[in-house]
């Protein structure tokens, strides 16, 4: 029998956790083909979501759970998932409910057709118009930044072969990126139709600093395209600068009683100088990141380890 193993991030999911286990639960019994355990990984939640998945490991055999020493972020929750798991397909969804459990089978069909990774594509998202915003420029970035093909759809559900996993898990450097891992691993990927639920409670942990951090994540992690783009806006100016000293300097030769202006001076200075303080800025961004990398820092800190063995 072939395994499913199920990764769920979990903040501020105290209530609604348990009927995500459920509808797995009962769904499951109707794919009794497949084996499959549960991943609960708690990203340091301040209400009783610890609580809620030590309930849930007391009552499930097939249930493990991992606490965060501090909040890393949904991503660094679903690395830890991921490496944990041993399932021959591994699916990751959210804890709130609006991801619909009990159309996994979609996705595990899509991968029995022969697809490495099949991510589920909402006909009507039930986000908020900010969420929906933010999901399009997230879009947009991955297409332009790490090569995504146009008609492919990326969503926090989805569910990949154990290779696949297998290759997500060999990075150990911070700023993990699962998308980007993903199309560093395979580009056999599909989407299937899903329903997207309402939120049964709370509202979106991420906010738009959270949003922006991860947009900026995946351009720098794993692309260096922002550098490329700094140095054709660099010749650009350049070139431009060049061209306004030459007429400059004709237009002095024309006409000599033209004075020279002291705010056009002013201007290029400003404008020059802000150029290299933003191309050295993004440079620095990328130094920082490696020498955050040389120092060994973590993706996440496990503090606790629930139904594991050890």
């Amino acid at each position: 029998m072939k395994k499913i193993s199920f990764v769920i991030p979990c903040y501020r999911s105290e209530h609604t956790l348990p009927h995500v286990i459920a509808e797995i639960d009962e769904k499951m019994k109707t794919m009794e083909q497949y084996r499959y355990d549960i991943f609960l990984v708690n990203d340091c939640s301040p209400d009783g979501t610890l609580e809620t998945i030590r309930s849930l490991c007391a009552s499930h055999d097939n249930i493990r759970g991992m606490d965060f020493a501090r909040n890393f972020g949904q991503h660094a929750a679903l690395m830890a998932g991921l490496r944990h798991s041993d399932g021959d397909y591994v699916v990751c969804l959210d804890d709130d409910g609006q991801t619909p459990a009990d159309q996994v089978d979609r996705l595990i069909d899509k991968l029995e057709e022969g697809y490495d990774a099949v991510y589920a594509r909402y006909d009507h998202k039930q986000h908020s118009a900010f969420r929906n915003l933010g999901s399009k420029v997230n879009e947009r970035m991955t297409r332009s930044m790490l090569g995504k093909p146009a008609d492919l759809y990326i969503s926090s559900y989805f569910a990949a072969k154990r290779f696949v996993v297998e290759d997500m898990v060999r990075y150990e450097n911070s700023y993990p990126y699962i998308i980007g891992l993903v199309l560093r691993a395979t580009r056999n990927i599909a989407n299937v139709s899903v329903d997207h639920r309402e939120r049964e409670e709370g509202a979106s942990g991420y906010t738009f600093k959270k949003l922006f951090s991860l947009w900026f994540n995946g351009f720098t992690a794993f692309s260096v395209k922002p550098l490329r783009i700094a140095t054709a806006v660099g010749a650009v100016s350049a070139a431009a600068g060049f061209l306004y000293g030459f007429y400059t300097i004709l237009k002095r030769l024309v006409n000599p009683a033209v004075p020279m202006g002291f705010s056009s001076l002013m201007s290029a200075i400003v404008f020059f100088g802000g150029m290299i303080m933003l191309m050295l800025g993004l440079i620095g961004e990328y130094v920082g990141r490696v020498y955050i990398s040389l120092n060994n820092s973590p993706q996440y800190v496990i503090r606790e380890r629930i139904n594991m063995d050890e």
